[in-house]
């Protein structure tokens, strides 16, 4: 099965950007163009019917590519922004009424400490005012030490499967996760298995699955994989999708919790 008998799956991850457009001093500099006709085509073709913007590193903090759209399209658009930790409330709120419902702390290939954002109490009261997550990608294995410097009642989702160092229960990985879903929300995305180095995504999703739950879950294409690019198929993408999910739980993590999350009602 290659595609969503309902027709409505939601993608929570997945990147829009132009052809030589970043940042200066980024580690990243797009070649080519991932545009949102592009995406909706894919996405559309195999049942997916709404997804989530996740603003990329390499733009930094110019969410405005990311609102323009979502204004366009709200129905079937959320977002997820890049700020600084002393962002102003006012820009937060802006935000919001655009349709951004959460923002991302990607600190793949940086450092892992982050006194700068475990003294952003401002930013995490605002946060919790808008009923927004924070969105974590780290280095594998870096996950733990990262959470120990955020706020523990701060809403999480953890990108691409949290990229622990092994696919076992007993992954320090896997135990600070369970630990956090017991105090605060936490959702872990099912996406980018070619970012979890020589851990077999396979058993990390039945682990997943298995520690969190089916109402934790949510499933991003990660698309257009940067860096992977040969894997921004969707067919491809949707199959890996049932390969990870059961089929007793694919309405729940495909649409009901990405729609809850992100637009509010299952």
């Amino acid at each position: 099965m290659s595609s969503l008998a309902s027709k409505n799956g939601v993608d929570t991850h997945f990147h829009v950007f132009n052809a030589g457009v970043a940042i200066a001093g980024a580690r990243y500099v797009p070649q080519y163009s991932a545009r949102l006709s592009d995406w909706q085509g894919q996405a559309q073709g195999v049942g997916v019917a709404r997804g989530v913007w996740v603003q990329p590193s390499f733009l930094g903090t110019d969410n405005r590519l990311m609102v323009d759209a979502l204004k366009a399209h709200p129905d079937v658009l959320r977002g997820i922004a890049v700020v600084s930790p002393c962002a102003r409330v006012q820009e937060l709120q802006d935000l919001n009424q655009a349709g951004v419902r959460g923002i991302r702390l990607n600190l793949a290939g940086l450092s892992h400490d982050i006194p700068e954002w475990s003294q952003a109490h401002a930013l995490w009261e605002s946060l919790h005012s808008l009923g927004w997550h924070l969105e974590v990608h780290t280095d594998q294995g870096q996950l733990p030490h990262v959470l120990r410097q955020l706020p523990s009642d701060v809403p999480l989702v953890i990108d691409h499967m949290a990229k622990p160092w092994q696919a076992t229960a007993h992954d320090p990985t896997l135990l600070r996760l369970e630990a956090r879903a017991r105090v605060s929300p936490v959702y872990v995305k099912l996406s980018g298995a070619y970012r979890l180095g020589q851990v077999d995504s396979g058993p990390l999703a039945a682990l997943l699955l298995h520690a969190l739950g089916p109402g934790a879950l949510l499933w991003g294409s990660d698309w257009p994989c940067t860096n992977h690019e040969r894997f921004a198929d969707f067919e491809q993408l949707i199959t890996q999708a049932h390969g990870w999910i059961p089929c007793e739980h694919m309405a729940q993590i495909m649409v009901r919790n990405p729609m809850q999350l992100y637009w509010g009602h299952a």
